[in-house]
């Protein structure tokens, strides 16, 4: 059966499970950062428990590193049917790597989600954003159906293009478009920028706001799309070891109930992703 598409709207609920990847990459592994990315494995199994409640699909980003620390955690994401999709090994900057290193590294990750889930992933988020031209060729190489790293829209899903140029001097050259679909998204929607608390070796980033407030923000762009917008698909950004608390859980509760009263349907990315490459229009202002 085709998909038909919800005119009122779709909420894509994602989290990045990150767990001690995060720490390992920008090497800060000494005892305590760890823990703050061990802690995103004692935080997946209550969100799960509040998808369940609700029966909301989600989709999971699981760095390889995860799934091969947290096993019977990432094995319960799937049985309990929530998608599983690739973000990283050890959560890389792909500006980083070479064609060769990161070509072996979306291999190995994708063999170890295919091994646990019995399916091939079909979607791909960068690690901290950080998507390449070489990356998007590599996904459409392995034959991915979506990436999740670009911020071209906010309620439209389109099509990656490659090639692209920006001339200081002349209006941007527009690449080829691909059939690699974009469901894009922004750090306006990521729970990491505005409550967790890092310090960098020249930067600090406060955090640690309200949920409440920051929920706030999250459902005026969800009423915003709801009243404007027909099919539009919205993907807010959450990471178990961020929201996993208690008085965040709760937000995340309000939150969600209060959107569902809107109308709208919890889809998961590679739902909307492949009813997207078979020409079902979404977020129509």
């Amino acid at each position: 059966m085709s998909f038909v598409p919800n005119p009122v709207g779709h909420v894509c609920l994602s989290f990045d499970f990150d767990g001690p990847s995060l720490w390992i990459q920008r090497r800060q592994t000494t005892p305590a950062p760890i823990s703050r990315g061990e802690f995103g494995a004692v935080a997946v199994p209550r969100i799960l428990k509040l998808l369940a409640k609700r029966g909301i699909p989600a989709t999971f980003y699981v760095p390889g590193h995860t799934i091969e620390t947290y096993p019977d955690v990432c094995r319960a994401i799937a049985e309990a049917g929530h998608e599983m999709a690739l973000h990283g090994y050890a959560h890389e900057l792909n500006a980083m790597l070479s064609e060769d290193e990161e070509r072996q590294i979306l291999l190995r990750s994708m063999k170890l989600i295919e091994d646990l889930t019995g399916a091939p992933p079909r979607g791909y988020r960068a690690p901290s954003g950080d998507v390449t031209e070489q990356t998007l060729q590599l996904l459409i190489e392995h034959g991915l159906t979506y990436d999740s790293s670009l911020m071209g829209h906010d309620y439209q899903p389109y099509k990656v293009r490659l090639g692209s140029t920006f001339p200081a001097d002349q209006p941007a050259q527009w690449g080829t478009e691909t059939g690699l679909v974009e469901l894009p998204w922004s750090w306006t929607l990521d729970d990491y920028v505005y409550l967790e608390f890092v310090t960098f070796r020249r930067m600090l980033m406060p955090g640690l706001k309200s949920p409440v407030e920051m929920f706030e923000n999250f459902a005026g762009d969800v009423e915003w799309m709801v009243r404007e917008v027909t099919a539009g698909v919205v993907t807010p950004v959450f990471h178990p070891q961020v929201i996993g608390r208690g008085h965040r859980l709760l937000a995340l509760e309000s939150w969600v109930d209060r959107v569902a009263r809107l109308g709208v349907t919890f889809s998961r990315m590679d739902h909307i992703a492949a009813a997207v490459a078979e020409g079902v229009a979404f977020g129509v202002e």
